[in-house]
């Protein structure tokens, strides 16, 4: 250090910067921002993230430090930073220098939405990239979903076929120019082109032209298939009924909303009913798809979302989705490509074969797509973002755990399937992939496994997976051939919410899902545990009743309030006046009863989604579903027509730990029927009637148990309502409450968990 006189000292810094900090605009933002702060030194990519040496006046470097902080690139995301002084050296002003080896931190920058500056370009005639479908800077664009190896540059993407033309090569090599290194850059004059097919893969338009014919085919109500970043979507008119109808038909999803892509943050006020965090959400980078409140007078077609309140929305996030839309639709269903469950169509040529029979038209382009890549599903609790479905933007941007572990990889569960790679404190969790339940699906599983460890260069040392032995994802981990660790479905979800909320110790977790295996092989899902990362206890739980007919039970939830009305009422609920009991003939009814009575293709479950199902069938809401949770969502949309006070009777059995039994909620339920009362009001009084009994269990266990922070996780509270509900009842209680953020709360975040249980072991 030397003084420069008047209290004013030299000083020399070195920078280590860890996180998504390369690809991203990071070094020409370092180069920018020393330049202006007259210090001198350089700056370069190294394994481990960026190495920074900064030499000025101290005054200079504080204010270096602080752009480090709070002024960074879009795309950038620190996970860590350190500094120290060294000695001084003797130059002049400041490079950027080649890459060097080093220890490996690999990071990925998740795909991003189209940035500002390249949005006005797009639209400047005077601009030699307007109305280019593949505008992109260092600041936007595609990253993941054309990641093909390590390191990170244009021969390793899917870009590698484009090479730079003159006067993209000079801003590719300009420091102060946003297109500085950024791989995906290209012009009309040396980039990737659009065309339009027909349904029979024959070409029917090119370029412009592509587009402008596109927009003419939406108008008059044809359905398009459109490729994006991460795969492709089937587009029609939101606004129009009957293509919205031939879509359902043709994709075969008869009931299950659609998502919507308004032309503008404008246009999607007027569709849904926005807050300021819904409203940051659907204008960022990610471009999520945003589940809000339907507008009273929004003009989408009822068919896009039925019986649902709720409108999933997002905004235009690629350059073609703004040129389609611009000026010309005020919304378009925005669907994934695929049939019923089938993995999201991203490679041409099986786009073309699977959706030939759905689409009347394909808008592709010959950029090729490495990775497929949903679209990510948000909605807002508490004035915080909640994951549905954590996908593109997000993915597969780190989880920092609460401590370090070995190598390892966590296989997820079956439905909504995600897997997580772990090294270090890292936890890297992968797209949604979908259910594994066709062979399609698992073999994107396999695929996206393999991609992302590639990149990430992480080898596990051990797997871990979910207790049930027949999930497919179980037995991709058994058959790897590596130490496995089992982990209890709910405990995982216990572990998932702990670790992304940085909490360690023991914790109490209320756990509400579907199904998952216990640990004495019934079917949980209404769950109370305390325990943490090394292990937990089933504090209480919903009383088990019969799943009647097994997995036929989950798609029709008319079996499930037979069960219930039967342990209320015997056989006398087979006489009720009521629908769920009319679907039996004498026959049928003792072959129920003996299956109910005997536990014959019956397994006992106290799945809090199962009795969600029972509660719309008894209420005549839902008898059958087509879409996983479909009563469960009507229900509470429902319910939240309606506010009063009231609620329904339950017990909470005495013993080794607390049960609550319901059955005395559909006596009371039927008592309101009878009353006449109002079914909204019904469906109320049904989820304050859960609410309150899992407030009263969790607070008898704090009181047992000396503890007082409680993790809430499961599928079921995906339900805001109830959330809502449990969140204040908890806190009136004087208890800590914990929820989902970074991952989502159903099946989709349990691979976090399970890396975290596992790791701990592992670090023991």
């Amino acid at each position: 250090m030397a003084d420069d006189g008047d209290g004013k000292a030299i000083v020399r810094r070195r920078f280590l910067v860890s996180g998504i900090v390369q690809g991203v605009g990071f070094r020409p933002f370092v180069f920018r921002r020393a330049c202006e702060l007259d210090l001198s030194g350089w700056v370069r990519n190294i394994p481990a993230g960026v190495e920074i040496e900064v030499q000025g006046t101290a005054g200079a470097l504080f204010a270096f430090r602080h752009a480090l902080a709070h002024e960074l690139p879009p795309l950038a995301v620190v996970t860590s930073s350190s500094a120290e002084d060294i000695p001084l050296l003797p130059e002049r002003g400041f490079t950027i220098l080649p890459s060097a080896d080093g220890e490996k931190n690999i990071q990925v920058a998740p795909d991003s939405a189209l940035c500002g500056d390249c949005l006005r370009e797009l639209f400047d005639p005077a601009d030699r990239r307007y109305r280019y479908p593949f505008i992109t800077c260092t600041n936007c664009g595609p990253r993941y979903s054309i990641i093909t190896a390590i390191p990170y540059d244009r021969p390793r993407t899917t870009m590698a076929a484009f090479p730079l033309c003159p006067d993209c090569l000079l801003e590719y090599d300009d420091p102060a120019n946003r297109r500085f290194h950024a791989q995906p850059i290209a012009c009309p004059a040396c980039g990737p082109q659009l065309r339009l097919l027909d349904h029979a893969a024959n070409p029917v338009a090119e370029l412009d032209d592509a587009l402008t014919t596109a927009v003419e085919l939406l108008r008059a109500g044809q359905i398009l298939a459109v490729k994006g970043i991460g795969g492709y979507h089937l587009a029609v008119d939101a606004c129009n009924p009957e293509a919205v109808r031939r879509l359902r038909e043709r994709k075969k999803r008869d009931e299950k909303p659609f998502a919507v892509m308004a032309a503008d943050l404008a246009t999607a006020q007027r569709l849904a009913v926005l807050g300021d965090m819904e409203e940051r959400l659907l204008t960022g980078p990610e471009s999520p798809i945003v589940i809000a409140p339907k507008a009273p007078d929004c003009p989408v077609s009822p068919l896009v979302a039925p019986a649902n309140g709720w409108l999933g929305l997002m905004l235009p996030y690629a350059p073609i989705h703004h040129l389609l839309m611009r000026d010309r639709f005020k919304a378009l269903v925005m669907t994934s490509a695929n049939v019923s469950d089938e993995p999201v169509a991203f490679e041409d040529n099986d786009a073309l074969r699977r959706l030939s029979a759905i689409a009347d038209f394909f808008l592709v382009h010959d950029r090729p797509i490495h990775v497929r890549s949903d679209d990510s599903v948000m909605r807002v609790f508490q004035g915080k973002p909640l994951f549905y479905r954590r996908a593109r933007g997000y993915a597969p941007r780190a989880v920092r755990l609460p401590f370090g572990t070995p190598p390892l990889l966590a296989a997820g569960a079956e439905l909504k399937g995600a897997f997580c790679l772990v090294q270090g404190e890292q936890a890297f969790l992968s797209q949604h992939i979908g259910d594994l339940q066709n062979s399609s699906t698992c073999d994107s599983f396999r695929l996206a496994i393999r991609h992302l460890s590639g990149i990430l260069e992480i080898a596990p040392r051990s797997v871990a997976c979910d207790l049930h032995p027949d999930y497919l994802s179980s037995i991709h981990a058994a058959e790897s051939g590596l130490p496995l660790t089992r982990v209890q479905h709910h405990h995982a979800h216990l572990a998932a919410c702990m670790a992304e909320n940085g909490l360690d110790g023991a914790v109490i977790g209320i756990i509400f899902d579907g199904a998952g295996l216990g640990s004495d092989a019934t079917i949980w899902g209404g769950e109370f545990l305390v325990g943490g990362y090394d292990g937990f206890q089933r504090a209480g739980n919903f009383l088990p009743v019969p799943l009647a007919g097994g997995d036929a039970a989950v798609r029709e939830p008319w079996r499930m309030a037979l069960s219930w009305l039967y342990r209320s009422m015997g056989e006398d609920a087979f006489n009720l006046d009521h629908p769920v009991a009319r679907r039996l003939n004498d026959t049928e009814r003792g072959i129920f009863a003996a299956m109910l009575e005997r536990g014959i293709n019956a397994p006992l479950t106290s799945s809090c989604g199962r009795l969600f199902d029972a509660a719309a069938a008894v209420l005549n809401v839902r008898h059958t579903v087509s879409y996983d949770g479909q009563a469960a969502i009507e229900l509470e949309a429902l319910a939240e027509t309606a506010q009063g006070p009231g609620a329904y009777s339950f017990g909470i059995a005495a013993g080794e730990r607390p049960v609550i039994d319901f059955t005395p909620l559909f006596a009371d339920i039927l008592a309101d029927m009878a009353a006449g009362a109002g079914t909204a009001a019904m469906a109320y009084r049904f989820h304050a009637t859960v609410a309150r009994a899992a407030v009263d269990v969790c607070t008898r266990i704090a009181g047992n148990s000396g503890l007082d922070r409680v993790v809430l996780s499961g599928g079921v509270f995906q339900n805001r309502l109830l959330t809502e509900m449990i969140y204040t009842g908890l806190l009136d209680r004087g208890l800590q409450i914990f929820t989902h953020r970074l991952v989502p709360p159903n099946d989709g975040g349990i691979a976090l968990g399970q890396a975290a249980i596992a790791g701990w072991q592992e670090r023991r």
